[in-house]
């Protein structure tokens, strides 16, 4: 068994060898600026072109509906920011969202709060998943867009994309999705989700940190985010990260080849954990919906015990997990996400995320129990919490 067993792959994920390998000559054999007129240009230009093809693949949709950016919440920050502000004129300053998305989106979103813009926060249920219903009824004449994501970071939920995005096709609305966690671990298809937006990261997927993707389907236009020079189609300005871009194209290219059975693996490691730890740790609970959720994704509550004490046990024992979003890590404020679902502040405080990734085995599940199932009664029989409510 590996010294450190990784089981954050929500947060990060180990650039695969075969990436690696791709994206090496682009680094110093093959270094022309795309946008020079003479050979070595036009090879890095060619290598963007290609790896914009199989991002399309990927999606379903056409090449030149993609737009490479710097990361996620890059993408994020452009889709909401530059539809918003390409409609304003028009006087559509109302925004749809939900409770649990990402800070890239939630923080974007009250930046233009600030700007005069209203937005309004849709809830979610116990499960977290947010309500087509919900949605028809909060479109208002003046909504400029709405942005809900694919998948939640924290506990896993899938929402109903293809209804939510059929909702705003209906009414007219344009429609972003956040599938930084989907991408490469669940099947896309733009065309019949009904997206109008969509972002993605590479290092969610084994590809390089520091490149996203920004799909936006023709006919959409929001306002550029970086002026500057023609690239991206004169869309997005800076000279391109070819290497992270080559990277991010074959990452996905691979991610999307074996999805079914990378997910097969991934959601047997997450429901023999999940399975166990709910059976043998008293008043465990999982978080989320136990079918439709990310494979890897387990989040699971340990009533009593403060998460970041959880954390540092495991680090202790080798093993890598999270207490939520690796953005927000530093705060030690309860998740918004778990709030919104309904957990009250004590049980969110002791809740631990454990993503499974395709390199992890049944051995680290196990030995992810065996330390678990030792830790917690530990803990619990030293925390005035737990004792309290146990008297």
């Amino acid at each position: 068994m590996n010294e450190i067993i990784y089981l954050d792959n929500a947060a990060t994920t180990p650039v695969k060898e075969e990436v690696l390998q791709e994206m090496l000559p682009w680094f110093a054999q093959f270094y022309g600026n795309p946008s020079s007129h003479y050979s070595i240009g036009y090879e890095t230009k060619d290598a963007i072109d290609k790896a914009r093809a199989q991002v399309a693949a990927a999606l379903n949709c056409q090449p030149s509906e993609v737009y490479f950016t710097g990361c996620g919440t890059e993408s994020d920050n452009w889709a909401i920011k530059g539809s918003a502000l390409r409609l304003a004129p028009k006087g559509k300053k109302h925004l749809i969202t939900s409770a649990i998305e990402h800070h890239a989106v939630l923080h974007a979103m009250r930046s233009l709060e600030q700007q005069g813009f209203e937005v309004t926060y849709l809830p979610v249920d116990s499960k977290g998943f947010v309500s087509p219903e919900d949605l028809k009824a909060a479109i208002r004449p003046d909504t400029a867009l709405v942005s809900i994501m694919m998948a939640n970071n924290e506990i896993g939920t899938i929402e109903p994309i293809a209804k939510l995005g059929a909702v705003c096709r209906e009414k007219g609305v344009c429609f972003h999705t956040d599938a930084v966690q989907a991408a490469g671990a669940i099947p896309i298809d733009v065309q019949a989700m009904n997206i109008d937006m969509l972002s993605l990261s590479a290092h969610k997927f084994n590809g390089p940190k520091g490149c996203g993707v920004l799909y936006i389907r023709k006919g959409i236009a929001p306002l550029n985010l970086l002026d500057g020079g023609g690239q991206e189609g004169r869309r997005r300005a800076g000279t391109e990260n070819v290497a992270g871009i080559v990277g991010l194209g074959k990452a996905l290219e691979l991610a999307v080849s074996s999805l079914e059975q990378k997910a097969a693996h991934q959601k047997a490691l997450r429901d023999y954990v999940v399975q166990r730890i709910l059976k043998n740790i008293p008043e465990a609970r999982l978080n989320g919906d136990a079918d439709k959720r990310l494979p890897g994704n387990a989040s699971i509550s340990f009533p009593g015990l403060e998460g970041e004490t959880i954390l540092l046990d495991l680090d202790m024992h080798g093993i890598c997990a999270s207490t939520g979003s690796a953005c927000n890590s530093d705060s030690l404020d309860p998740s918004h996400v778990l709030l919104a679902i309904g957990l009250p502040h004590e049980i969110a405080h002791g809740t631990m995320r454990f993503s499974f990734g395709p390199q992890n085995t049944q051995e680290e599940a196990e030995f992810l129990c065996e330390t678990l199932e030792q830790i917690i009664p530990n803990r619990r029989a030293m925390s005035p919490i737990w004792n309290s409510r146990k008297a």
